[in-house]
């Protein structure tokens, strides 16, 4: 683990440990602020697969990207406090509530995936953006990084380390991604011993009213499409997510935001080692004890807070 007496001359590493009492204190995101009357809707088309996204807010844009089991309305919270300087965009993954679900688990390849995010970019008018990802929208996001820099102005990442970090003891952690590579989503107990389906996915919601919307969500995704991102793109060997093993990353140049819930079990806080050792610019590193993967609704107000300030500090 890293420990606070590590330094590197190459780089500022600003890490920032958030204490639990904290998360009730800080202010600043409309926690109960529901966006889905005001947002705007709309879609990109990326080589005939309609990617829907939803946005509010002007100025630099942001593209924010879910994960496993989850769709745009995951970032409500962060939509709601970068709105005031940011133009905010929430898209759904390929598979996903109102996305298209291209039939084929070829169709769910990392270039794919990749590409639906530069889709959106041009579709708003725009040649870069800052782009955020969490779990699944964590790999797209890193791997977007690595293969179109040049629309990649600053990165944010919660709960995905760097793929370089994906080593023997992480993919021990990650043994239901086996099970999602072998199986079926027609299986009875695929999910982590349950069956697939609106209800069971939500699992992981809290707030009851949010139920509602993911349930109604899942109903309109393709399950089948969910288990192709693990069937494509999780490694069966070595290497990170969306890269064939032994492949070689580039640097990254620009500044990196990482968020990692300390109380996630599939994706371990030892995998946030080195992360600075691969990167060319500044690194912030925000740990959070008590919230678990899921760290942008767990710790909903410090991620939103921490995120916009960071943003901010950057805005030319």
């Amino acid at each position: 683990m890293w420990r606070a007496g590590e330094r590197t001359n190459r780089r500022r590493l600003a890490v920032v440990t958030a204490c639990a009492f904290l998360l009730a204190s800080l202010g600043g995101a409309a926690m109960g602020s529901d966006l889905m009357d005001r947002v705007e809707h709309g879609y990109a088309d990326s080589d005939g697969v309609k990617i829907h996204y939803a946005t509010i807010g002007e100025g630099p844009l942001v593209v924010m990207i879910h994960g496993f089991p989850d769709f745009w309305y995951s970032w409500r919270h962060q939509m709601e406090a970068l709105s005031s300087d940011f133009q905010v965009v929430a898209t759904d993954q390929r598979g996903y509530n109102k996305s298209d679900s291209p039939d084929g688990e070829e169709n769910y390849n990392m270039r794919y995936l990749v590409g639906d995010v530069a889709a959106v970019i041009r579709h708003l008018g725009r040649d870069k953006a800052t782009i955020v990802g969490h779990d699944w929208g964590g790999a797209v996001a890193w791997q977007f990084a690595f293969h179109v820099p040049q629309m990649t102005e600053r990165l944010i990442i919660l709960n995905l380390p760097h793929p370089n970090a994906n080593n023997q003891e992480q993919q021990a952690n990650s043994g239901y991604a086996r099970k999602f590579q072998e199986g079926s989503a027609s299986d009875p107990d695929i999910l982590f011993g349950m069956p697939m389906n609106p209800q069971t996915l939500s699992f992981w919601v809290q707030d009851p009213e949010a139920k509602k919307h993911y349930e109604a969500a899942f109903e309109r995704s393709d399950f089948d499409a969910m288990l192709a991102y693990y069937k494509q793109n999780y490694p069966r060997e070595g290497g990170g997510i969306g890269q064939a093993p032994g492949q070689e990353l580039p640097r990254l140049g620009m500044p990196v935001l990482q968020f990692h819930g300390l109380d996630d079990t599939a994706l371990h806080s030892d995998g946030l080692n080195n992360t600075w050792d691969w990167l060319d610019s500044d690194l912030t590193l925000v740990t959070v004890p008590g919230a678990n993967h899921f760290v942008q609704e767990d710790a909903a107000d410090l991620v939103a807070t921490t995120m916009k300030w960071w943003l901010l500090s950057r805005v030319e």
